[in-house]
């Protein structure tokens, strides 16, 4: 633990919920027992850290958040180890990268070592809840919202900062077998210069309507396009995206559109351990069609710490389907989905210093 854990305080709840069973969490559906809280005011900064029941937020109707959509969240996860140890995967790089998300959308910078108490301390508090069935883990979800009641447009002067927690399951039905996408060529999710690359609500909103879309279609997410060309490869959903042609893994190169992905990053640094080529690049959706009718395009699958690998078996591009890999998982999506689960759940050895034990005081 940090010293800033003994800042916070703790008021535990009296009453605990139900656990429910470990073979039916789903995603994001049932939540721990407690949340943490801070509150920000200028003046102030970030004050009055507590640990405390999970219950509703009470935010007065003209809370910015509402109206201006000043808003960040990040996703990390904690995982139970065969020897019952608490481990987490890169979670410093959560909150930075939730500070550079900050201060895209004028919101005060956290201090990250004080984040990190408040996350150790909080799954402390709620380590019952950690799922240990194989595929399961806690997600954690930190964000901030604007709260000051004023309805002038311009950033707000109160924050709250919140953590909350839920064990869950696989994040899409299909685990992790191939899912099919559709590819939009309508619709835009970001454009460099705008907030893309920030974990913001207002990125995700806009994409339901086309997630929507394609599910009517019997797609499980879509494959975002460039918002100038509606040309180049962008994100698949709420993922970063490989494709593996003629034996070299492809990933769009981050233009200022394209979320920074912390799986991301750890599936280029595995690959290129591993001595795989990978290419940070602009790849052009006909390009990528012209791979899988000339036989050269391997593999594809999408990261993210939700899902971690979603493999990609079948494309819709302007009815055109494109099966990948004969819609089957391929070798190298197991072995990279096989071996950062496997670090995550202390399974298989680090050699990266990408994991860190949550220390249980008096368990």
């Amino acid at each position: 633990m940090t010293t800033n854990s003994s800042l916070i305080s703790i008021q535990r709840s009296t009453d605990t919920k139900k656990k429910p069973p470990q073979d039916q969490l789903g995603f994001g559906i049932y939540y721990t027992d407690h949340m943490f809280v801070m509150d920000y005011s200028v003046g102030q900064g970030w004050h009055d850290p507590r640990i405390i029941p999970y219950q509703p937020l009470v935010l007065d109707p003209a809370a910015k958040v509402f109206h201006y959509g000043q808003t960040i969240f990040e996703g990390l996860k904690a995982y139970k180890t065969a020897d019952d140890r608490i481990q987490l995967f890169r979670p410093r790089d959560n909150f930075q990268r939730m500070n550079r998300s900050n201060d895209r959308m004028s919101v005060p910078e956290l201090d990250i070592d004080m984040a990190m108490a408040a996350l150790e301390q909080l799954i402390a508090v709620d380590r019952e809840w950690i799922p240990s069935l194989e595929g399961t883990s806690l997600y954690i979800r930190p964000f901030v919202i604007a709260t000051q009641p004023t309805l002038g447009v311009a950033p707000s002067e109160h924050y709250q900062f919140i953590i909350i927690m839920s064990p869950v399951g696989a994040y899409y039905p299909e685990g992790i077998n191939p899912v099919k996408i559709h590819v939009e060529s309508d619709y835009v999710r970001a454009v460099p210069g705008g907030s893309g690359e920030a974990k913001t609500a207002g990125n995700y909103a806009s994409a339901l309507k086309s997630q929507q879309a394609a599910k009517e279609q019997g797609y499980t997410q879509v494959l975002w396009l460039d918002g100038k060309q509606h040309k180049y490869i962008e994100e698949v959903g709420s993922m970063n995206v490989f494709f593996k042609i003629g034996g070299t893994v492809y990933t769009p190169a981050l233009t200022g559109s394209i979320l920074h992905g912390i799986t991301r990053d750890s599936v280029i640094r595995l690959l290129k351990h591993w001595g795989i080529p990978v290419e940070e690049r602009m790849l052009a959706i006909d390009e990528l069609y012209e791979a899988g009718r000339n036989g050269t395009l391997e593999e594809a699958f999408g990261t993210g710490t939700a899902a971690v690998i979603s493999p990609i078996g079948e494309m819709n591009w302007n009815g055109e389907k494109l099966i990948i890999g004969e819609g089957k998982t391929g070798q190298l999506s197991k072995s990279v989905y096989d071996t950062l689960t496997g670090i995550q759940t202390g399974a298989v050895a680090d050699p990266f210093g990408w994991t860190q034990q949550v220390e249980v005081i008096g368990k």
